[in-house]
């Protein structure tokens, strides 16, 4: 597929990496005048949004209605400038995200990952999860589709309000990371017997 990911910080340029190498094409816009947003976004099937909360609303000015009828993949953590919540509990990031492009087919995604760990979906030799939560069905399945690509166990967390319980998941990993000293080279899986 053809795969547009605006930003290309830690984020954007991990999953691009474990996507590139399942095959699939990758395309960044960010700020820089020889890579416009809109560009990458008109060229690409599906969109990543992988830039800082706070960059959010330039980002979806520059894709405009490039987005319409696509998978917009929200990869983001709705932190503040304090690194907490900045949204929740009766919305969400991805959410607020829809309503700002509403042809567009939202899927929350990844956020609950550190970057050193989306290129592969792996700590160590551990599996992890990818939560992904959206609305449209067909929209999720190909999220989905891309996780298990990089080497993720992807799991359908429900409708895109589910949103507001993964955006609290990866505020959570950043602490445990963080604040708490466990460093990056941990995550989440899922357990089913």
């Amino acid at each position: 597929m053809k795969l547009a990911f605006i930003g290309r910080g830690n984020v954007g340029t991990a999953l691009s990496t474990g996507l590139a190498r399942a095959g699939h094409e990758v395309r960044f816009g960010h700020r820089d005048p020889k890579e416009p947003v809109q560009a990458a976004a008109g060229w690409g099937e599906v969109i990543f949004l992988a830039v800082p909360f706070s960059g959010v609303e330039e980002a979806v000015r520059g894709i405009g209605r490039a987005a319409d009828g696509k998978v917009l993949v929200d990869v983001t953590n709705a932190l503040d400038q304090h690194m907490d919540l900045a949204i929740g509990f009766s919305t969400s990031g991805a959410e607020e995200l829809q309503k700002k492009v509403p042809a567009a087919r939202v899927v929350k995604a990844f956020n609950t990952v550190f970057a050193q760990n989306q290129s592969s979906g792996r700590v160590g030799n551990e599996q992890l999860t990818a939560f992904v939560a959206g609305d449209d069905p067909e929209a999720k399945g190909v999220v989905m589709r891309l996780a298990s690509d990089i080497g993720f166990d992807p799991v359908d967390t429900g409708p895109l309000k589910s949103a507001r319980y993964l955006e609290p998941m990866g505020i959570m990993m950043i602490g445990l990371g963080y604040t708490l000293g466990m460093g990056t080279g941990i995550g989440y899986r899922l357990v089913r017997k």
